[in-house]
């Protein structure tokens, strides 16, 4: 079994499901009491937060590079930013790197081309919503990317940083998002990425009327592929 390299703590909620989520894969995989290989990095995201409010991607890239070469440093086959958002910077990642940088954008490209959709609602960040890196990943498979307007990126924006980081999940969250979705559906979108890795604490596949991409989901579970290759 190769080792996972894991950069999270953006925010430990979500990293926290994509430890249960590799590891409960690798044990229906292998069966008895199998985990994985894991080696974790966990940031301190108010720190991150901050870098993101002035634009300093640049610092942010080198943050991270950092945290990268140090995984490989203690024995990763791979590296995983846990976050949709920071993959803004996965170049520089990649490039402070010998082993593969799995991108989340390509795991969840491969399960939208697979479930035959091809212009899809991002939700996340404003950051992933708003700057072109996501979109652009997604399109280099030939999968189109509806963003939504103005109001339900602020609502969704705020929702991800207010509560989900925080772990508060109303039921409310469910409803407004739902209603998001129904506004993208309705603009020609066929399925809707959760390109958010604390989206899933409030929305799942049941609630929507289109294909749901759960990137967290996704992400780990290519991780365990890469792992478990050859295994």
């Amino acid at each position: 079994m190769r080792t996972i390299g894991l950069i999270g703590g953006m925010s430990w909620e979500s990293t926290a499901l994509y430890y249960r989520i590799i590891n409960r894969e690798v044990a229906e995989r292998l069966g008895g009491l199998h985990s994985a290989r894991l080696l974790l990095h966990s940031v301190d995201f108010e720190d991150v937060v901050q870098g993101q409010r002035r634009g300093d991607w640049d610092g942010l890239g080198a943050q991270l590079a950092d945290a990268a070469a140090g995984l490989q440093h203690a024995g990763a086959d791979c590296v995983l930013i846990a976050t949709n958002t920071m993959h803004r910077v996965a170049d520089a990642v990649q490039a402070a790197l010998r082993v593969p940088l799995l991108h989340i954008a390509d795991a969840t490209a491969a399960a939208i081309k697979a479930a035959g959709c091809r212009r899809v609602a991002l939700l996340g960040t404003r950051y992933t919503m708003e700057q072109p890196f996501y979109a652009a990943q997604l399109q280099r498979h030939g999968i189109d990317c509806i963003v939504p307007e103005d109001e339900d990126r602020a609502a969704v924006h705020a929702l991800i940083f207010d509560e989900l980081c925080k772990g508060e999940v109303a039921p409310s969250a469910r409803t407004r998002l739902q209603a998001i979705v129904a506004r993208q559906v309705a603009r020609g979108a066929d399925g809707v990425v959760l390109g958010c890795t604390e989206l899933p604490l409030a929305l799942q596949a049941a609630d929507v009327t289109v294909p749901l991409f759960d990137t967290t989901t996704l992400h780990a579970l290519a991780a365990v592929d890469f792992a478990l290759a050859g295994a």
